[in-house]
C-alpha cells in the first residue's frame, strides 16, 4: 500500500532510512535543518537528507522554528498519511503529531526504554553494553516515550567505536523502516516502566582519560569516544588524543609507562595505546609516538 509521506531528517544517519522509503512510497516532501556554516572557511552547506531530496526532485523545507503558525499550517497542507523521523535535530510539538492520520514514526538508534535521548549510540558502548538496535516508535509528546512499533537487535561487536556502531545502525534503521512500512499491520507496545536510562549528550569534559579506572571501562570509553570529541590525556603537558586502545592484563602504578611498549598502568590492568594524535600532528601508533617524544618508562601520563 503506498502512502503519502513526509520524511523528517537531517544527517547522515537518516540516509538509508530516506531511501528505503522514497523506494517504495511517495514521499512528498522533505523537512530538515536549514543549511549552515561548517568547516574553517565557513561555507553554507546542505544537509546530506537535504542534498539527496534536492537530487531526487522533493520539495525541501527548512524551518528553523516549528512554533510558527504560517509552518504548522503548511505543514497541513501537505496533507501525508505519515511522517517519518531520522534525526531531525527538531522537537515536534503535539500539534505536528496530530497532522498524520497514521502519526509520526521515529527511528531511535538503542531498545528502548534503554538509551532514550540524544546520544544512544555513544552511551550504549560507553556503558560496555552487549548489545544495542533501533526501535521504530510511535511518536508522542515525550522525549522517546512512544510505543515501540518494531525493533531490530544488534550485537556490540569488542572492536565497535562510535562512529562503526553509528554506521551499522543507520544501515539497520532502513531496513526496519522498510519491514514496517511493509507490515499489514503493526502491534504497538508500550515501553517498559522499569530499565529506563537517559543518554545525555555528550561533554566534552568527559573527553579527559581517567586512568585510574579500570582498563576495560577505559577502552569502551574511548571506543564511544570515537571519532568525536575523541577520549585524551597530557603527556609533558601536551595533549595526545587516544584513538585506539586495547586492554590488557598487566598491573603497576597508576597512569605510569610499562617497562615494554606503549602501555599504561590503569586502576586495573593497563591500556595498550594502539594509536594516538598528538595536538596539530597526524596520527600513529602508539609505539611510534613514544619513540618519537622520548619518553621511559615509570614516566607518569595525566
Amino acid at each position: 500500500m503506498s502512502r503519502k509521506i513526509i520524511f523528517m531528517g537531517t544527517p547522515d544517519f537518516a540516509m538509508p532510512a530516506f531511501e528505503a522509503v522514497r523506494g517504495s512510497h511517495d514521499v512528498i516532501a522533505v523537512y530538515t535543518r536549514a543549511p549552515a556554516k561548517q568547516g574553517r572557511g565557513q561555507q553554507t552547506k546542505v544537509s546530506p537528507v537535504h542534498a539527496a531530496a534536492e537530487e531526487a526532485g522533493i520539495h525541501v523545507f527548512t524551518p528553523t522554528s516549528l512554533k510558527d503558525e504560517d509552518e504548522l499550517a503548511r505543514f497541513r497542507a501537505l496533507a501525508p498519511d505519515l511522517a517519518i523521523v531520522v534525526a531531525y535535530g527538531m522537537i515536534l510539538p503535539q500539534d505536528w503529531l496530530n497532522v498524520p492520520p497514521i502519526g509520526c514514526w521515529n527511528i531511535h538508534a538503542s531498545l528502548l526504554p534503554r538509551w532514550r535521548g540524544a546520544a544512544p549510540i555513544q552511551r550504549a558502548i560507553m556503558a560496555g553494553d552487549s548489545e544495542t538496535g533501533v526501535a521504530v516508535m510511535q511518536m508522542q509528546a515525550g522525549l522517546d516515550t512512544g510505543d515501540v512499533l518494531l525493533e531490530k537487535h544488534l550485537a556490540i561487536a569488542d572492536d565497535d567505536t562510535a562512529q562503526i556502531l553509528h554506521d551499522k545502525l543507520a544501515q539497520l534503521g532502513g531496513a526496519a523502516i522498510a519491514e514496517a512500512l511493509a507490515a499489514e499491520t503493526l502491534t504497538p507496545v508500550p515501553q517498559a516502566t522499569v530499565g529506563i536510562t537517559y543518554a545525555e549528550k555528550i561533554d566534552k569534559a568527559e573527553a579527559r582519560l581517567d586512568f585510574s579506572r579500570p582498563a576495560k571501562e577505559l577502552d569502551a570509553h574511548i571506543r564511544g569516544l570515537s571519532p568525536f570529541p575523541g577520549a585524551w590525556f597530557e603527556a609533558n603537558g601536551k595533549r595526545i588524543k587516544l584513538l585506539a586502545a586495547k586492554a590488557v592484563e598487566q598491573q603497576g602504578a597508576v597512569a605510569q609507562l610499562a617497562d615494554k611498549g606503549a602501555i599504561v598502568f590503569c586502576g586495573q590492568d593497563a591500556l595498550q595505546l594502539v594509536r594516538v594524535q598528538p595536538a596539530g600532528k597526524a596520527a600513529m601508533s602508539g609505539d611510534e609516538w613514544l619513540r618519537g617524544r622520548g619518553l621511559t618508562a615509570g614516566e607518569k601520563l595525566d
